[in-house]
Formats: C-alpha cells, sequence, structure tokens
C-alpha cells in the first residue's frame, strides 16, 4: 500500500483530538470532522495551545509548531474526506452509529482508502460486517491521553486484507507509538490482559482478607506495580471500569476468570466512582487521595523463638535465610516445640490449610510470603488464620519488621494478596498467547505500555518462576475449589517442557 499522507478523523473529542496530534506532529494531513463545527475549533484551540506549551518547554521548535498547525484542517462535511488514504472514526462506543458511519464513508472515500475504528470494545468484525468492502477496515485502539500512551492496538477483523494492518503498524511507528497486532477478541490485548489485576483484587477484598488501601500498598511496595488495582480503579472511574468487565466477562460466555464483582456493581450505582466524583474506594480532598496511617509496629516480645516449617522447601529457605539475617532465633528440628512462633510459607495455600495438612497448632501458626524477594524497603504480607491468637500475630508482625520493612497483616487467604493477582495476570496473558489472539512479544509491550506494569505479563511470570506461578494457580484452585484459577495450557506447557513463557515454538 501506499504511503499514508493523508488522514481524517472523525470525533473531535479527546481521543479524535490526540489521534489528530500525534499524526500533524508526523507530518501527515488530518481531516477533523465532527457533527459539530464548534467542537472541531475548540479542538483546534484545544491543539495550538498544547503546541504552545511544548514549544515552551522545548520538546518542539516554533517551526515545528506551525507545520503541525498547518497539517490539521477542519473539514465541514464528510465529502471534505474524500482524499483521505485513512479515516479514523473516534465517535460514540455504539455498533449501529459506526456501522452507519462506515456506510456513508464508503460512498465518498476511494475504494483503497482504510477505514479504521479506535472503538475499545465493540468487534471489529462487527462493525465491518456492515460495509460493502470488509476487508478494508481494521481497528485502530488509541489509549487516552493519545500522545501520552505510546501504544496502539491494530486489530485485524475476519476479514481484514493482512496489508491494511501492515499499513497501520508503519503508521503508527511514523507517529512516534509502538503498535501491537491483536485478533478481533473482547478486550483486544490490554482490557483483556488487564483483567487479572482488577477482577482478583476485587475479589481479594470481597473475600475480606484486606483493605482496599492495604491490597493496593501490597501491589505497590512489595509486588512492584505503580499503582494497585483500587488506585487503577478510581483512576479510570467506575462508570468506565465496571461496565467494561461486565462487556468482558459476558462476551467471553461467563469466563470465571474474568467474573466481576458485586462490590463495583454498589460502588457505581451510588455514584463512588473515583478520583472524578471526589470519592471512590478511597475520598479525595483537593484532588488528593486520603490514606489510612501505617498500623503501629508492636513491640518485638523477648527471647522470641521461631520455627519455619519445613513442608515448602523453596519458603523455607527464603524465610529462614532473612530471620537468620535480622537475628532471630531459630528452633530447629521437624516439629514446632510448645513455646515457639510457627512461620509457614505456602505457594497458593491459606494458613488454615497448612495448619490442618501439616498438625500444627492453629493458634501460633502464621503465613508470610515468600514469592517476592525480601528487602528492607520492600513490604511483606504476614497472614493469619481464624485461629491465630492476637499475641502470636502481633509477634509475627513485630519479628518480620524488626529491619525497617513495612508489614501488612491480612487474614486467611489462597495466595496471601501479592502471589494470588500476580499469579492471575501472568495466567491470563498466557491464555491469551494459547488463544492466538497475540504473540508474546506483543502482549508484554501491550501491557506494559497500556498498563504501566512492571514487567509485561509474561517476562514477569519469567522472572519469578513460571514453575512458581503453577504452583500457586493449582493450590488456589485446590483450595477454593474455583476453576477462575485453573492454569492455562500455555503455562502448563512451558513449565513441564522447561520453556520462556515467551517461547512461540521452536524454531
Amino acid at each position: 500500500m501506499a504511503e499514508i499522507q493523508t488522514v481524517g478523523v472523525v470525533g473531535a473529542g479527546a481521543m479524535g483530538r490526540g489521534i489528530a496530534q500525534i499524526a500533524a506532529q508526523a507530518g501527515i494531513t488530518v481531516r477533523l470532522y465532527d457533527t459539530s463545527a464548534q467542537a472541531v475549533e475548540a479542538a483546534r484551540t484545544a491543539l495550538a495551545d498544547t503546541w504552545a506549551k511544548l514549544a515552551a518547554k522545548g520538546k518542539l521548535t516554533a517551526e515545528q509548531v506551525e507545520a503541525a498547525q498547518a497539517h490539521v484542517v477542519a473539514a465541514a462535511d464528510l465529502n471534505a474526506l474524500a482524499d483521505c488514504q485513512l479515516v479514523i472514526e473516534a465517535i460514540v462506543e455504539r455498533l449501529d452509529v459506526k456501522r452507519e458511519l462506515f456506510g456513508q464513508l464508503e460512498g465518498i472515500v476511494a475504494p483503497d482508502c482504510i477505514l479504521a475504528s479506535n472503538t475499545s470494545s465493540l468487534s471489529i468484525t462487527a462493525i465491518a460486517a456492515g460495509c460493502k468492502t470488509p476487508q478494508r477496515v481494521a481497528g485502530y485502539h488509541f489509549f487516552n491521553p493519545v500522545a501520552l500512551m505510546k501504544v496502539v492496538e491494530v486489530i485485524d477483523g475476519l476479514r481484514t486484507d493482512p496489508a491494511v494492518g501492515d499499513a497501520l503498524m508503519v503508521l503508527a511507528r511514523r507517529m512516534g507509538h509502538t503498535p501491537v497486532r491483536a485478533k478481533d477478541m473482547p478486550g483486544f490485548i490490554v482490557n483483556h490482559a488487564g483483567r487479572g489485576m482488577n477482577t482478583e483484587g476485587l475479589r481479594v477484598a470481597q473475600e475480606g482478607v484486606a483493605s482496599f488501601a492495604q491490597v493496593d500498598a501490597i501491589m505497590r511496595e512489595q509486588a512492584g506495580f505503580r499503582m494497585g488495582p483500587f488506585e487503577l480503579l478510581d483512576l479510570t472511574a467506575l462508570d468506565v471500569s465496571h461496565p467494561v468487565m461486565e462487556s468482558i466477562y459476558r462476551q467471553f460466555f461467563d469466563e470465571p476468570r474474568f467474573k466481576p464483582s458485586p462490590i463495583t456493581t454498589v460502588r457505581f450505582a451510588g455514584g463512588l466512582i473515583g478520583k472524578k466524583a471526589g470519592e471512590g474506594f478511597y475520598v479525595y480532598r483537593d484532588g488528593q487521595k486520603q490514606m489510612p496511617d501505617e498500623p503501629h509496629v508492636p513491640a518485638l516480645p523477648a527471647d522470641l523463638i521461631v520455627w519455619v516449617s519445613p513442608a515448602h522447601a523453596e519458603g523455607h529457605a527464603r524465610a529462614r535465610a532473612q530471620l537468620q539475617a535480622m537475628g532471630v532465633r531459630l528452633q530447629e528440628g521437624a516439629k514446632p516445640g510448645d513455646a515457639a512462633l510457627i512461620v509457614v510459607t505456602p505457594y497458593g495455600e491459606d494458613v488454615s490449610t497448612c495448619v490442618a495438612e501439616q498438625g500444627l497448632d492453629g493458634a501460633r501458626t502464621v503465613g508470610i510470603d515468600t514469592l517476592h524477594t525480601f528487602d528492607p524497603n520492600r513490604r511483606r504480607t504476614v497472614m493469619v488464620s481464624p485461629a491465630t491468637l492476637p499475641a502470636w500475630r502481633d509477634a509475627a508482625h513485630a519479628v518480620f519488621a524488626q529491619d525497617g520493612a513495612p508489614v501488612s497483616v491480612i487474614d486467611d487467604s489462597p495466595g496471601f494478596v501479592a502471589q494470588r493477582i500476580v499469579a492471575c495476570i501472568v495466567n491470563i496473558a498466557a491464555d491469551i498467547a494459547q488463544q492466538r489472539i497475540a504473540t508474546a512479544d506483543d502482549i508484554d509491550r501491550a501491557v506494559t505500555l497500556g498498563l504501566g506494569y512492571p514487567k509485561g505479563p509474561l517476562a514477569m511470570g519469567d522472572a519469578l518462576g513460571a514453575a512458581r506461578i503453577l504452583e500457586i494457580l493449582r493450590n488456589v484452585q485446590r483450595v477454593t475449589g474455583d476453576p477462575r484459577y485453573r492454569p492455562s495450557l500455555w503455562l502448563q506447557r512451558r513449565v513441564q517442557l522447561g520453556l520462556s513463557l515467551l517461547t512461540e515454538h521452536a524454531a
């Protein structure tokens, strides 16, 4: 296909304006159309302001600003898009409206003009089904704000000509974005992969394991994410994220991995939708999130002796090494003494299961999460069962906090908090790869850029150990009986073969 030089953008809202910005900055002529002429002029004014600010910061020269402004042309009607080689729609998320628009455009543009939808939730195949030439219809899903979110999903519908997607990939790179290629499936890549963090975080809270703030702190300060699930939901707002959760769940015919939570249903109905409303999972005053105080660290009991269960060899070794480094008195032997704090280190199990299966004294038993490395700057998670006495809970809190590390004390949960959420993130990404929705590399690229995760989910699984992730999922499924935790075959097979989760097929 010929290099794209003229692009039509239909819809002058935040997304259309952002697409117009990056295209114009790349030297592409943009014909901007909206049913409201005032919206087009408002968009051009906003773009001029944006470019003036970029010039003031030294990111654009005066000549570049002048050229970019000249490249954005107001279109009085759809007929003004006749010479465009590509038209991108960024209008309301309604299938009937998008189909009607593309039907109109087919009577105006050239036969080889690409028609692209910026939809985040609708099927590209369904949109194209209303066209005479569905082969030229593709998805071109940018993220808000377009100029800062440097990833775009290029989606092939069932009838999309591969050359159309190829041309959109080339154009994305010209505009300074990283394109990722996906098949037409609900949620594409980013919204699909994002189910692990949000839905599992909600599940943890629904089980009464920890508060919203505790879950977020663990995911930030132990697992290394920029934001926890409830901070992220407050930022995106439930009026956006809750319908997406319901939609993806239903489109996958009630797949248990994507099951939404009544927590968001109730909060959405009550208007507690997030930061923009002043209250969501957190209260916001003058736009600032109000955080609870960190719990006081209890006093360390004198002459405390700690016994670490050897039932989980890896966790046993990690916990003992950390306790020894802190100078804690450890009790040796296959069984705990009558006066020792009992520490278990499960992957995917809860304290109650460990107590029952290992024949331990539940009153003195706590769990410590050893999946992520111990470090005084990294949060630690201590887990207690309904039988754990407060004195032993406080002793565990004190002993694991004595080097200054923050400690979260949570109620019983198969897989603690970080283990189960991270395992779900990795597992869903593995299943996206298994379904051939996108390549492993594109999944990691899309999630890193689109969701801001510290690593792509498949690389994250490799870094933590795919076998550990598989163990966590199998144990959580065994303890809960919930099919949402069943391991993806992509994950299982690569563990069995000793391969990276990024491995497609042997060369």
